[in-house]
């Protein structure tokens, strides 16, 4: 019962790829660990777990680490993409384009710049 609550937990969990992963059901409780590949995923996991279990969930523990810590995520360039559009989605604020610009100088030359295929850093702020 506890599992089927946070299913959609578990399969965000299957289709981020979260390394070692492993689910228990002890008593009422249902206990996950795993290790998502950035923090931008692993807030994905818990953003799902607050969806689904309310701010401060207890029929749940969650020990997520990340694989990746040099990164808050890698994101390849979509069409129709651009800085500010990729900042406001990770960051919830398009003026912080100009720290992924700065975190991909070595690729980009122009903030204004960017073409679908492109794999960005998006930095930790």
């Amino acid at each position: 019962m506890i599992k089927a609550k946070y299913q959609s937990v578990l399969d965000l969990g299957e289709k981020l790829k979260i390394q070692n992963g492993d689910v228990k059901v002890e008593g009422n409780q249902l206990k996950v660990n795993g290790t998502a590949n950035t923090q931008y995923e692993k807030n994905l996991i818990w953003d799902e777990i607050k969806k689904v279990g309310g701010e401060s969930p207890t029929d749940i523990t969650a020990d997520i680490k990340v694989a990746d810590t040099s990164v808050f995520h890698r994101h390849t360039v979509q069409s129709g993409e651009s800085l500010s559009k990729i900042a406001k989605h990770y960051y919830k604020d398009p003026m912080k384009y100009n720290a992924i610009f700065k975190a991909n100088t070595d690729i980009l030359k122009n903030p204004d710049v960017i073409h679908p295929g492109q794999e960005l850093i998006i930095p930790n702020l």
